[in-house]
């Protein structure tokens, strides 16, 4: 399943797929590691729901909405089960 990073519920992981955008936002996420085939997990939201937070790589990344709905991710149907 192909969905969008801010589609993501609280533990679920997917697979990153693509970065929408050849701008300077897309390009600073691909510097801090979020790049085709990386896997991510979606760690929760603050209260008004902006920014989200992220685990990749071994760290933690708090995005926008808006910048993680321009990154394309698989959703790994394992983690949408038991979390």
């Amino acid at each position: 399943m192909t969905d969008t990073l801010d589609g993501l519920a609280v533990g679920q992981s997917a697979t990153v797929s693509e970065i929408t955008g050849d701008d300077g936002i897309a390009v600073r996420l691909m510097e801090m590691g979020v790049i085709e085939g990386e896997s991510i997990r979606m760690i929760g939201r603050a209260p008004l729901g902006d920014p989200i937070e992220y685990e990749l790589r071994g760290y933690r990344l708090s995005l926008r909405a808006s910048e993680a709905a321009r990154v394309q991710v698989t959703v790994n149907e394992a983690s949408t089960t038991g979390n």
